[in-house]
């Protein structure tokens, strides 16, 4: 590429990348505070569904950024998954980490299901 060339993914396809790149990283980070602050925080359930929510999030993002055919089922499923992890992430809504991670989750959920529901698959090829 020789730095002219326009981005593959179109308005909404770039926000969704984003939202899952952002959800990925607060997820990270929320596992870190959670088994420092120990407690219900670091409940094998809970740290279960920021992982999962992690990998899911970055495996979507490489997808859509690589233009791949199965990143619209992959943002259904990632959708799903984020909602479980927002809802996790409410039970300790004193906790501001828990809360920022909850919002995340939920931005990426919303999205993935709106480009998911669009017709802006063809937007993923390159």
């Amino acid at each position: 590429m020789d730095g002219t060339t326009a981005h593959p993914l179109d308005g909404d396809a770039r926000r969704c990348v984003q939202a899952t790149a952002d959800c990925h990283q607060y997820c990270i980070e929320t596992i870190v505070h959670s088994r420092q602050r120990g407690g219900a925080f670091s409940e094998p359930a809970h740290l279960r569904i920021l992982l999962d929510t992690a990998e899911i999030c970055q495996t979507t993002t490489d997808f859509m950024l690589r233009g791949s055919d199965l990143a619209t089922t992959l943002c259904h499923l990632c959708a799903e998954i984020a909602e479980r992890c927002a809802y996790s992430c409410d039970q300790f809504g004193g906790d501001r980490q828990s809360r920022a991670c909850a919002d995340a989750a939920r931005r990426c959920a919303l999205l993935c299901r709106e480009l998911g529901r669009s017709a802006l698959s063809p937007s993923f090829a390159a």
